[in-house]
C-alpha cells in the first residue's frame, strides 16, 4: 500500500513537473518579413512587431506568465520601447500578456467591444473567465477604422464586423505591404467562429473578402495562428468557407438537424482530406458551428 501512495505521489509531481516545464520550453522565434517587420511565433496567438525609429509597434501579446520572454526577444529586435499594443480581438491568447505590457508602458488601441468584452465576465468554450483588471483593458478605442502614423508607416487598423468575435481588427501596414488578420484566419485549418462573442459565418467570409480587396500578390498575411500566407492562400481559404457555408444551408433547406449535419461528413471531406479538421476546430465542430449560426438569424 505504501509502495502505491509513494508510486502515485510521483507520478502527481511528475506531472506537476512536467507543467512547469512545459512553461519553461515555451519559445519565442521571430521570423523576420520585412526590414521593420517581424512575427513572433510562442504560444498562443501570432505576435506582429513593427520597429524603427520611433519605437515598436505590437500587434496582441499571447500569455502573461510568456510576457518576459516576449520582452526579451523584442530587445534582440531593436531596443526601442513597445510604445503601442494593439489587440486584435479580446481571447486570452491574444490578450493576456495587457496588464504587464501595460506596465512597460505601452499605450494598448483596440475595437471599442473588446474593451467591452474584457471588462465584464464572459463565458468562451463553455469556460467562464472573470472580468481582465482595468490596467489590461484597452485605453483607446475605435469603432470602425483609425490610422495610426508611426515609424514613417501609415497604419490602417480596420474592423470587421461579427467574424471571429464582434470586435475583431484587420492591421495592414501600407507600406510594407503586410496584413496581420488575427484570427479570422486560421492558415490551413478550420477557423474557431466564436458564436458566444458575436461571431458568424457570414462575418467572416465577409472578413476575407475585406482583406482580399485590400492586398495584392506581393502582400505577406499574418494570420492569428499558423503560419504566414498570402493572397493565393486566403482566397482558398474563403472559397473553403463559402463552399460549407452553402452546403450546410442546403442542409438547413432540406430540413436536417444540427445533430444530422454534424454526422455528414460528406459536408467538408475534400477539406477533411487535406486535414483542414485535425487541429483545434474539428469537422463535426466546423459542421456544427456554421449550422448554429446560419440558423441564430
Amino acid at each position: 500500500m505504501k509502495l502505491i501512495k509513494k508510486v502515485s505521489f510521483f507520478f502527481l509531481l511528475t506531472g506537476v513537473f512536467s507543467s512547469f516545464a512545459q512553461k519553461r520550453e515555451v519559445k519565442i522565434e521571430p521570423t523576420k518579413i520585412t526590414e521593420n517587420i517581424y512575427m513572433l511565433k510562442g504560444q498562443g496567438g501570432n505576435i506582429g512587431l513593427f520597429v524603427g525609429e520611433d519605437g515598436a509597434f505590437m500587434i496582441d501579446d499571447q500569455f502573461a506568465h510568456l510576457t518576459p520572454k516576449i520582452l526579451k526577444a523584442i530587445k534582440k529586435i531593436t531596443d526601442k520601447p513597445v510604445k503601442y499594443l494593439i489587440n486584435t480581438h479580446w481571447h486570452g491568447d491574444h490578450t493576456g500578456g495587457n496588464q504587464n505590457m501595460s506596465k512597460e508602458g505601452a499605450v494598448i488601441i483596440s475595437h471599442k467591444n473588446v474593451r467591452k468584452r474584457m471588462g465584464m465576465e464572459s463565458v468562451v468554450r463553455g469556460k467562464t473567465k472573470p472580468a481582465s483588471p482595468k490596467e489590461a483593458l484597452p485605453v483607446i478605442t475605435f469603432t470602425e477604422d483609425m490610422m495610426v502614423h508611426f515609424n514613417g508607416e501609415d497604419v490602417l487598423i480596420s474592423h470587421v464586423h461579427d467574424a471571429h468575435t464582434d470586435g475583431d481588427a484587420h492591421i495592414y501596414f501600407t507600406k510594407n505591404n503586410v496584413l496581420h488578420m488575427g484570427d479570422t484566419y486560421f492558415q490551413g485549418k478550420y477557423p474557431y467562429i466564436d458564436l458566444t462573442s458575436g461571431g458568424s459565418i457570414e462575418g467572416y467570409i465577409a472578413s476575407a473578402e475585406k482583406a482580399l480587396l485590400m492586398i495584392d500578390d506581393t502582400t505577406v498575411i499574418i494570420p492569428g495562428h499558423r503560419e504566414i500566407s498570402n493572397k493565393n492562400e486566403l482566397l482558398a481559404y474563403k472559397n473553403m468557407l463559402v463552399t460549407l457555408r452553402d452546403r450546410v444551408q442546403n442542409k438547413i433547406n432540406e430540413g436536417k438537424t444540427v445533430e444530422e449535419v454534424k454526422k455528414d461528413t460528406s459536408i467538408t471531406k475534400e477539406y477533411d482530406d487535406k486535414k483542414y479538421g485535425d487541429w483545434f476546430i474539428t469537422s463535426e465542430g466546423i459542421r456544427e458551428t456554421i449550422y448554429k449560426s446560419l440558423t441564430s438569424k
